[in-house]
């Protein structure tokens, strides 16, 4: 420990003075590459020098917190000296998201806790996605020959059939795991949210698909003068938001109200019965109005704007990440795919993401021989190429602006390339790398994929080189 101290205490002592003192310091942790600061004042923090200091890679301000990219083991070894300089505990990393969340305004904690939602369902998605892409591997033709993968080697048919049937599993659930989700992320009994998430699944009522398509007509009944149709709500992925955050807040007003000596059951039995009503009466109906809409409206950008639109979204893309308001996407994401089985925004994220990685890196080769420059635009490459795109944005590409731009430009030439070659996704939360994994097969779908990428990339590397070898900016 001696060793590891003297090592980064000089960096340690610097960095505090940067963010105007240990009195302005309210609480810090780490994830796997970034030091996390929460401040009373970010604006006392001078994320210029901090940037050049020595073992930094960069520095930016995200969800209220100052984030110091250090690297991988780095950065453990500067946790340690810097909490122990500092004179504080140690805080988890969801100890330093609520500190941060705290200082947010309406808005702001509005879109967290949308994200949020969506943190705990991801993983499964991404396994459900990505055994769809391996059974779109073994059953598409073309892909591995003329002939699909089963039809060569009949002996894993039943494997294949298999892992489609695990692949479907969490969609037929996917409404009862979002009111799940956001019951518990807006402060309710998450228990009671997979109640009301059963009840619009519950098989009694018409499916919704079946519904749509007019192959079924369903029961209507008269509740307390209203006419409610008992049609359920498969795919309600926005319906499943909104009750998730109608259950918390009921569960809790009925909490508060309900005397203690009966509230065991009366306030449960409360919840159920009039977030119940309130789905078939109103949050249903409205529910579906707006993800129709929502839906609607995407499908008319791709059939009206064309390859104008994915142009756009994909050549801005990563500027509404700098804003943080890019997880909302997520729940349009999961809507898509509920209504029309696809999904053609995670190709174009891909390529906004990759397009500001080809910044990146035109960046990081036009000084090569900077070592500071080159060990910073390695390591944000490197990140973007798995998906994650914050330290090329805040490390090098918003902090000089022209290889943002650049990068925006690679993102709408490979948006236009998913327009022309129709690439989509079976899933989403994942781009770049991962991504792959769940592109939908039809079409070459993966090879355009792949294509896509590597066409963002060198555009935005390309352009930023000769940026810099044409316009010579000074970097000061």
């Amino acid at each position: 420990m001696a060793n590891i101290k003297s090592k980064y205490l000089p960096t340690v002592q610097e960095l505090l003075k940067l963010i105007g003192g240990k009195e302005n310091l309210q609480g810090a942790a780490h994830c796997a590459t970034r030091l996390r600061l929460v401040l009373k004042d970010n604006s006392l923090a001078d994320t210029k020098a901090i940037g050049e200091l020595d073992f930094v890679k960069g520095s930016f301000v995200a969800g209220d917190q100052l984030q110091i990219i250090f690297g991988a083991g780095t950065v453990n070894d500067v946790y340690a000296v810097f909490t122990e300089e500092a004179g504080i505990s140690g805080m988890s990393l969801g100890d330093v998201k609520e500190q941060s969340a705290q200082k947010q305004n309406a808005f702001q904690k509005g879109i967290k806790a949308l994200s949020d939602v969506f943190v705990e369902i991801i993983p499964g998605l991404l396994a459900a996605a990505l055994l769809m892409g391996v059974t779109g591997l073994l059953s598409q033709e073309g892909i591995f020959g003329e002939q699909p993968v089963v039809e060569m080697y009949p002996a894993i048919a039943g494997f294949n059939r298999f892992i489609s049937i695990m692949s479907t599993g969490i969609f037929t659930i996917l409404p009862l795991l979002v009111v799940y989700s956001a019951t518990k992320r807006f402060g309710g009994n998450p228990v009671l949210g997979l109640v009301l998430g059963a009840i619009m699944l519950h098989p009694d009522l018409a499916n919704a698909y079946l519904v749509g398509n007019g192959t079924v007509e369903p029961e209507v009944i008269s509740l307390f003068g209203l006419k409610i149709s008992l049609v359920a709500f498969q795919g309600g992925i926005i319906i499943a938001l909104l009750m998730g955050l109608v259950v918390a807040k009921l569960d809790q007003f009925f909490s508060r109200k309900v005397p203690d000596i009966i509230k065991l059951f009366l306030a449960p039995f409360l919840t159920i019965v009039v977030s119940g009503f309130l789905l078939f009466s109103a949050i249903g109906p409205f529910g579906r109005l707006l993800s129709d809409g929502i839906t609607a409206g995407l499908m008319w950008s791709v059939d009206n704007l064309g390859i104008v639109g994915f142009m756009l979204f994909a050549g801005i893309q990563q500027v509404i990440v700098i804003t943080g308001l890019h997880h909302v996407i997520g729940a349009v994401e999961a809507q898509l795919i509920a209504d029309t089985g696809s999904n053609f925004i995670m190709p174009l994220m891909s390529v906004a993401l990759m397009g500001q990685g080809g910044a990146v890196l035109g960046y990081t080769l036009a000084l090569w021989k900077n070592d500071k420059a080159k060990q910073i635009g390695i390591s944000a490459f490197g990140s973007t190429l798995f998906g994650i795109s914050e330290p090329a944005l805040f490390g090098v590409n918003v902090k000089y602006r022209f290889p943002l731009v650049m990068g925006c430009i690679g993102g709408a030439i490979g948006g236009a390339y998913v327009y022309m070659t129709g690439i989509k996704a079976l899933g989403f939360g994942a781009t770049a790398l991962p991504g792959f994994a769940i592109v939908a097969a039809q079409g070459n779908g993966h090879i355009n994929y792949i294509i896509a990428n590597v066409l963002a990339l060198a555009v935005g590397a390309i352009l930023t080189v000769v940026y810099f070898k044409v316009k010579k900016p000074n970097l000061d």
